[in-house]
Order: structure tokens, then C-alpha cells, then sequence
């Protein structure tokens, strides 16, 4: 069955302070002058408690998904696209509305929407073409995307998303966001790993073992872009199959690793097992996991997905 629109815009109402609603508001006008008829794209708002039932509706009735919003909406839809493969040759557009928005970063769609505004990214987007994107399965069920790391920046992103919900952060800016964000770093930078064990295979299919204790951080990338916009891994390929493994001794060595990068200490790995203490801080694409995954977290490749990119 042929699908029933080109484009399906599922925009985040509150991402970016709620700019959400102006996508919404100005996508008539774009599509209009690019001579797009009303039959041909959908737009909507997303809705919390149907969010998957309105990703898989997206995806079988158009063409194109593009998602209005942060790095947490774009991993809602690769939840649904690991679990249901008839889906993963349609294409994935994103319009970054988010904090970090690092998958925007290395799509060149963030600076796009920066520099350029909406109507330039929305009428770039459309005719845009796509590129493949590893996806990981972290204990068969979440998608990865990004990055995953437990220590110090998830403590951070744990500490920072709990405030966030009791109204701790004034307004929902980017700006704001970022303040409070360099508020937690430095409220939490004597942070350590208690307990823990790397295993990894890497590259060339060996195994290897790395201790975690007293660590201040392990990250795992797959996209050259963590965090907001820093890179710690040095050269990166989305879609090579393999994630850079890093490993971060101490605070001093994580300000130096997001700065300009940790050069040799980064490891290529196929498959990764991390055996952390129960209560340990994780994040998963930005978003705190602490308390929602069993031991040992598993991270195995599960497939491609097309994104567009600028």
C-alpha cells in the first residue's frame, strides 16, 4: 500500500520553550511556496500518551517522518523502528528544537535552524538527501543513537531533568537550560564511579576488560558529537557498525577530553557489556536511565535507519 503523504511533520509542543507550536503555526505558509499540495504532508502535534502509536501511524502513512523536537523525541522514533523493521527504509528528518541536539549537530541541521532560520532548514529538509545511521539496541529494548554514559555527566543530566520537574529552571529556553546545566557540572565534579567492569569486543573481534572504579565517567559514541556539541572521540563514522569506547580517570581529564578530544585513549568496540552497581547515574541520548536498566547493560548493534542531512 502506497503511502498516503510525502511528509509527516510530529512536532514536540514544548520543545525550545515551546517553538514547537510556531513549526506548527508556519508550515502551511513553507509548504505552500514550495507548491506542495495540503494532500501531501501532515503535520501534528505529539502526544505523550499515544507518542508511539502516533510514530507508527507516521511511518506507515508517509514517506518521510520528520520529527519536531530534541535528541529524547528522535529516540522515540527509533524505538519503534528497532521494533518494527517494515519501517526502517523510510526516511527520518529532524527539525532540532532540543538542549544538545547533537545528532542535529552532525546532520548540519542544527546550525542550519541557528543561522538560517525555519523556513530555510524546512525547504532544505524536503528536497534533502539521506544517510545511514547505526542504531544500537541497549538491552534489546532502547534505542542509542548518540551516546551512553554513566558517571559525572549522567549524574548531571539526572540531577538536571529532577529539577526540571519541580520547576527549579526558570522558563524552558536552550540558554537557561545550558546555565543550569553548568550549575549541576560544578555542583557534582567530585563524582566518581564506586564499583564496575568494561567488556568490550573490539574492532577485531577481541575481547577486552577494562576496570571502571573510581572513574569519573565511561562514554560510549556513536556520533561524533556528545553533550552539546563537544567530541571526545576524535574521527567518527555513523555508520560504521562500531561505537568509540572512553573511559575518563577524573574530572580534569574530562574537561580536557571535551575540549579537544581524548586522542589515543579512545577505543573501537563491535559490542559492548558495562557491569556498574545498581544505583549507578546513566544516561542514554541525553536522557536519564538511572534505576531503568538491568546489570550488565548490553549494547549490541540493531540496525540502519536513512536520516536527512543538510
Amino acid at each position: 500500500m502506497p503511502a498516503s503523504h510525502k511528509f509527516h511533520f510530529l512536532i514536540n509542543p514544548i520543545s525550545g520553550g515551546g517553538q514547537g507550536h510556531e513549526v506548527f503555526d508556519f508550515l502551511p505558509e513553507i509548504m505552500r511556496s514550495m507548491d506542495f499540495k495540503e494532500d501531501e504532508w501532515k503535520r501534528e502535534f505529539s502526544v505523550i500518551d499515544s507518542f508511539e502509536e502516533q510514530i507508527k501511524d507516521a511511518l506507515a502513512g508517509s514517506e518521510c517522518l520528520i520529527a519536531v523536537g530534541g535528541d529524547g523525541t528522535m529516540t522515540a522514533v527509533f524505538n519503534v523502528i528497532l521494533q518494527h523493521k517494515e519501517f526502517s527504509h523510510i526516511k527520518i528528518g529532524l527539525i532540532p528544537l532540543g538542549t544538545g541536539n547533537d545528532l542535529a549537530r552532525v546532520l548540519n541541521l542544527y546550525s542550519a535552524l541557528v543561522d538560517r532560520g525555519l523556513l530555510y532548514i524546512v525547504r532544505r529538509l524536503v528536497v534533502a538527501r539521506s544517510r545511514e545511521l547505526d542504531l544500537w539496541r541497549v538491552n534489546g529494548k532502547f534505542a542509542m543513537a548518540n551516546y551512553f554514559s554513566a558517571g559525572i555527566d549522567a549524574h548531571i543530566a539526572y540531577d538536571f531533568n529532577r529539577d526540571r520537574k519541580e520547576g527549579k529552571i526558570a522558563g524552558n529556553s536552550v540558554l537557561k537550560n545550558k546555565l543550569h546545566y553548568v550549575k549541576r557540572f560544578f555542583a557534582n565534579k567530585d563524582y566518581h564511579l564506586k564499583s564496575g567492569e568494561l567488556h568490550i569486543i573490539d574492532e577485531f573481534g577481541k575481547k577486552k576488560i577494562f576496570p571502571l572504579q573510581n572513574n569519573s565517567t565511561v562514554i560510549v559514541g556513536n556520533i561524533p558529537s556528545f553533550a552539546g556539541g563537544s567530541n571526545p572521540f576524535g574521527k567518527s563514522d555513523m555508520a560504521d557498525g562500531l561505537l568509540e569506547v572512553l573511559r575518563i580517570k577524573s574530572i580534569k581529564n574530562f574537561l580536557r577530553a571535551i575540549s579537544i578530544g581524548a586522542g589515543s585513549y579512545v577505543v573501537k568496540a563491535k559490542e559492548i557489556e558495562i557491569h556498574l552497581e545498581k544505583e549507578e547515574f546513566i544516561q542514554i541520548d541525553g536522557e536519564d536511565f538511572k534505576n531503568k536498566l538491568e546489570m550488565p547493560i548490553l549494547i549490541k548493534f540493531g540496525g540502519k535507519v536513512n536520516m536527512l542531512h543538510l
